[in-house]
């Protein structure tokens, strides 16, 4: 590390909230910029629609994407790592950390990129940006209870699937923060009203609920949310998420077995969210959480967990 990079990161917080202003949307993607001692880190650098305003946030710090040395990845959704490849490209000697089930996708996008460019059609490129491939080189390749060492920082590996199934959280012991991705929902700056994001295809609730617990476990002082920033109730906020995303369970159960087709499904699902956000919310909170929500992605990941619980109780029936 050079002696100006040095005396920036003694100026500099432990822990930064970059706020990535997705697509002119302030507040729905946030990257977490982590120093200690000669380490400098993002936690999930967000998609390539983003750079520009990355390395222009990074600048107001003191810093360019050569002084990074590690990409740390809850998981591997777009709007998540999205950026990872174009950062790898500009700085080699970047280290990136991803659970195992998402490392072939890192080095291989096509498989993902197909998957998405299904869900979000024509708008795929304005939304996230080019996704590029990694070396193999670049890729540490996590499993779940280990850790990784940043400067004279150590974070603890969580594997934390339900919203997908290479699904990480990162806890920082020493200040308390578990960085938990999608896995505790949408939340903008510690509002008390909680939002999941269940989108296709690895949704489990059952899972989800081993997760939570997990985190829970570790008794963080605080929760690092991808959508968005910090919520410094974890126990509340926990107890609250689960709450509501067993709700989603039932409401969508219910409304899968009302016979409505697809797109009568979709409406019914999003006008029970909205009704229900809409007690909490603001009109202008309320188009806030349901563009960095995606309702439709989420009812057809609900859709598809509760399809695949059905066609896996008909299959043990028949043996």
């Amino acid at each position: 590390m050079s002696p100006e990079l040095r005396y920036t990161a003694m100026l500099m917080e432990p822990l930064v909230v970059i706020d990535l202003n997705w697509v002119g949307h302030p507040r729905a993607i946030a990257t977490a910029l982590l120093h200690s001692e000669n380490s400098v880190a993002l936690i999930d650098p967000g998609p390539a629609s983003c750079i520009a305003t990355l390395r222009q946030q990074l600048g107001v710090h003191g810093l360019k994407v050569s002084d990074l040395n590690a990409i740390l990845l809850t998981h591997i959704h777009l709007d998540h790592a999205g950026a990872t490849g174009t950062l790898v490209r500009e700085n080699p000697r970047l280290r990136v950390y991803v659970h195992e089930n998402g490392a072939p996708h890192m080095n291989d996008p096509s498989k993902l990129l197909n998957s998405a460019a299904r869900l979000y059609g024509d708008t795929m490129q304005y939304l996230f940006g080019e996704f590029l491939p990694l070396p193999t080189q670049n890729l540490q390749v996590l499993r779940g209870k280990e850790s990784v060492t940043l400067g004279g920082r150590k974070l603890q590996v969580l594997y934390t699937p339900g919203h997908a199934n290479h699904h990480v959280t990162y806890f920082d012991p020493q200040e308390g923060t578990a960085f938990v991705g999608d896995t505790a929902g949408i939340s903008v700056n510690g509002h008390p009203f909680i939002l999941p994001a269940t989108p296709p295809p690895d949704i489990s609730l059952e899972l989800w609920d081993t997760s939570l617990d997990a985190i829970a476990s570790l008794h963080p002082r605080r929760l690092f949310l991808t959508h968005f920033s910090f919520s410094d109730h974890p126990e509340e906020h926990i107890a609250h998420y689960r709450e509501r995303l067993h709700h989603w369970g039932g409401r969508s159960a219910s409304i899968l077995a009302s016979g409505l087709d697809e797109a009568g499904c979709i409406q019914k699902f999003s006008e029970e969210v909205a009704a229900d956000a809409a007690k909490y919310l603001t009109p202008a909170e309320l188009a806030h959480y349901s563009f960095a929500a995606a309702l439709n992605l989420s009812w057809l990941g609900l859709a598809r967990y509760h399809k695949k619980r059905a066609e896996g109780a008909s299959a043990a029936r028949t043996h």
